[in-house]
């Protein structure tokens, strides 16, 4: 009679391979995670070369990597290497299995003879074995640890196997059971070890698989769903967000948009405990002291009002990081270093809620407080300190003491160099070293300047009331200080519709393949997006890669009239491989629809980057939207033969106008009706050129 023995993996048959799977799901994820290339735009975008290091650039950097520490997770990485240790244990584990693991009985393999062997062969094959291993004539061999049991045992087997093949009743139970005895009792190995189920561990049972269902499982499910929720897409806390939305003013300024950053949550988690009174005294100091001059006086008042103290202490941290203050505490500097990356994030979730109430004020403040949290420059101040060892000595020395404006990284490049070196360069000021360095800066910054932008709508020739309209932006990025720019070729301010069979390009993925270089021939289709330098920003703990945002205003209203859209690659070199400028003309696209009435319509363009100041640009453009009545008639007198029906012209004509386009007929089948025409109707032509002639008369 058989039976069915469950044992529970005593000898690891299965058990390996259960953990081995299961830390596998785990662990092979989290390193694809880990060292899948990133496709950050600071990985890739090549450097401004300068060897300028600010002061306490030390700690600009440790906050840096601290920064790319928590990037790179470091829980992750541990949890990655416990997991490998666990996988290479299990497979230990099954190789050692393998080598006690029971074979299946074989009777040829235990008479040593080949399965294609007759009757015969295995009667003469067996009889030769018996006189070698029969218990009466065998002897143990001590070396092997044979005994006189091990003998017999052996003798039997081969008993068992000659007898698989020979007598046909144990034959049939060793094809039917495989085994000469019959149906065997068998053993299953579960993938769990005999301690789990041991008699008197039930208890301790259910309480494992109740805290693991019960309490583990929830607890980690509901801890990722809540940091997943914790979190806006700008990756700030939407408890921030909410504060920051509470602090929006219509009318605000780039002063009191710091101030609104400084209620972000994350600043009470960095600054948590006795953080937040550590130095807050010392800070306040030193910001409202007299190195902090530009300093409004409503960010003063401010400042000073605040009652929570952690955020007393990032407002402070973040004037002193604007102003470049020296708190002559290094932990205090490592904080304000460490202020300004939030801060930018922060900024984010502004200017997001200020896209939806459409102000353009707080937008452009938005936009103007992201270049001074890059540049660590305070609001109204000269742009001429985002060059390297400028300081606002230097800065009174270039623009003069009674100065009623700033003067911008360009018009001071544009200054002779006679000029430029006698108001920088001397005692108090910059050595001659330090000048060369912060020209060499100013003539790699990449500033885009906009020669032409216009509507139009892909295809067309005029626009019409709600048309799909183009805002086409050509621009080339011009570096201060550079000279022998070429002028504008005027073939390279026109923006060519791409072929019909050009889809990517029809639908605003990648530049047209019908677009020409400078030497008129078709650029390659196999061109990359060109990423510009990463932003100059010594004093930011962390790499930025410029993004440059062109939006519509209505000026008349103060209200933006189309969203921003952000251009962080271009289509063209910026710089050759020696790093010289190439001027090349850039094209920046946006999309939106038109009025849906008739007449012009004035905008303000704004083309804005973030990383830089001083280099925006602002300019009135006109949509002059025409009547359908005009477009029709324009269509009717145009030269250019209709699209074919089957052609994605064609159909992109059929859904305009709602009708098919005709059918083209076959060349040959247009010449033959041409001909006939000509030989039945000669009268009649000579009649409508006469009637032409006379009227030209």
């Amino acid at each position: 009679m058989s039976s069915t023995d469950y044992n529970y993996d005593e000898q690891g048959q299965f058990f390996p391979f259960f953990i081995l799977t299961l830390s596998g799901l785990i662990t092979l994820p989290l390193t694809y995670s880990l060292l899948r290339p990133t496709k950050g735009l600071e990985n890739t975008a090549p450097r401004i070369k300068s060897d300028f290091k600010p002061q306490h650039d030390d700690l600009i950097q440790a906050q840096k990597r601290k920064r790319l520490r928590k990037e790179y997770r470091v829980k992750r990485l541990i949890t990655v290497l416990i997991g490998y240790a666990v996988m290479a244990w299990m497979i230990y584990l099954i190789i050692v299995t393998r080598r006690t693991a029971p074979k299946i009985w074989d009777p040829y393999e235990i008479l040593g003879i080949s399965r294609s062997a007759d009757e015969r062969a295995i009667t003469k094959h067996y009889k030769r074995l018996s006189l070698i291993h029969h218990p009466d004539k065998a002897r143990p061999d001590p070396s092997k640890n044979e005994t006189i049991e091990t003998l017999n045992e052996r003798f039997v087997e081969l008993t068992k196997a000659y007898k698989a093949l020979t007598d046909e009743e144990i034959r049939n139970n060793y094809l039917q059971y495989g085994h000469p005895d019959g149906k065997q009792s068998f053993s299953i190995g579960i993938a769990l070890p005999k301690l789990i189920v041991t008699e008197g561990n039930g208890k301790y049972v259910l309480l494992l698989y109740g805290s693991l269902l019960g309490v583990l499982l929830p607890f980690v499910v509901g801890r990722w769903w809540y940091g997943s929720q914790r979190y806006t897409k700008e990756k700030v806390l939407v408890a921030s967000a909410g504060n920051v939305f509470r602090e929006y003013r219509e009318d605000m300024t780039d002063g009191s948009i710091i101030g609104a950053l400084s209620s972000g949550e994350e600043y009470k988690e960095m600054l948590k405990g006795n953080k937040a009174e550590s130095g807050l005294a010392k800070i306040e100091k030193k910001v409202l002291a007299n190195e902090a001059p530009t300093l409004e006086a409503k960010a003063r008042e401010q400042l000073k009002q605040l009652d929570d103290s952690w955020r007393r202490k990032a407002l402070g941290l973040l004037w002193a990081y604007l102003g470049r203050v020296d708190l002559d505490d290094a932990t205090l500097n490592e904080e304000k270093y460490g202020v300004a990356p939030t801060a930018l994030s922060l900024n984010e979730s502004f200017l997001a809620i200020a896209l939806a109430f459409g102000n353009v004020r707080p937008i452009l403040g938005a936009f103007r407080t992201s270049q001074n949290l890059i540049q660590a420059v305070q609001p109204g101040s000269s742009p001429l300190l985002q060059l390297p060892y400028f300081t606002p000595e230097v800065v009174k020395s270039v623009e003069g003491e009674d100065a009623k404006s700033h003067i911008t990284v360009q018009n001071y490049m544009k200054m002779s160099e006679e000029q430029r070196r006698s108001l920088t360069v001397g005692a108090g000021l910059l050595s001659e070293k330090e000048y060369a360095t912060a020209i060499s800066v100013a003539k790699q910054i990449p500033a885009l300047e906009v020669s032409k932008a216009f509507f139009k709508v892909m295809g067309e020739k005029v626009i019409t009331p709600s048309s799909l309209v183009q805002l086409v932006v050509k621009a080339r990025f011009i570096p201060p200080g550079s000279t022998n720019v070429p002028e504008v070729n005027e073939s390279d301010l026109e923006d060519i519709d791409p072929d019909e069979d050009d889809l990517d390009a029809l639908m605003g993925r990648k530049p047209a393949k019908n677009r020409r270089g400078k030497d008129g021939q078709k650029a390659d289709d196999k061109e990359e997006a060109v990423l510009p330098p990463l932003a100059h920003a010594p004093y930011l703990s962390s790499d930025r890669s410029p993004r440059w945002h062109v939006f519509l205003a209505d000026a008349k209203q103060g209200k933006m009239a189309v969203p921003p859209f952000t251009f962080t690659t271009f289509d063209q070199p910026i710089f050759d491989e020696n790093g010289k400028p190439t001027f090349n003309m850039q094209t920046l696209k946006m999309q939106f629809q038109a009025p849906p009435a008739v007449g012009d319509f004035t905008f303000v363009l704004h083309v804005v980057c973030d990383s830089y100041l001083g280099f925006d640009t602002k300019m009135e453009v006109t949509l002059h939207v025409d009547d359908p009545a005009k477009a029709a008639a324009l269509e009717e007198e145009d030269d250019i033969s209709e699209p074919d029906e089957d052609s994605l012209a064609g159909q992109m004509q059929a859904l305009k106008t709602g009708q098919p386009p005709k059918k083209k007929k076959p060349v040959d089948e247009e010449s033959s009706e041409e001909e006939s025409d000509t030989e039945g109707e000669v009268d009649d032509t000579s009649e409508t050129d006469t009637e032409t002639d006379t009227d030209g008369e």
